[in-house]
């Protein structure tokens, strides 16, 4: 398993998993989080690895589709990046400027 994909599913995951279902998000944070094999699920639930892994992929895709439509993560990184050159400008350019230094502790608050 490809650590980007793993670390993508679980940051998609964060976003979106209160969209799924409990079954789906079972087998996913069993999958990506906990590290199990598709097997190991199979055995928790009692069904056949090919139905846990259809249900993986299908929610997968799933997750994917949520992201092209609501762009939570990618703006979520792109926010992240925007607030780190802003951060490092206003201590370049204004490192007294203790209000605008709060503001940024604000942003970085809400972000958390």
């Amino acid at each position: 398993m490809e650590i980007e994909k793993t670390n993508r599913m679980n940051a998609l995951f964060e976003f979106y998993s209160t969209l799924l279902t409990e079954k789906q998000m079972n087998y996913m944070e069993l999958y990506y989080a906990d590290d199990f094999s598709l097997g190991e699920i199979a055995e928790e639930y009692q069904i056949s690895r090919q139905a846990v892994y259809d249900n993986i992929k299908r929610t997968e895709r799933i997750l994917e589709d949520y992201e092209k439509k609501l762009h939570l993560f990618s703006d979520y990184i792109m926010r992240e990046a925007l607030l780190e050159q802003l951060t490092e400008y206003t201590q370049t350019h204004y490192p007294k400027d203790e209000t605008l230094q709060g503001f940024i502790q604000q942003f970085q608050e809400i972000e958390e």
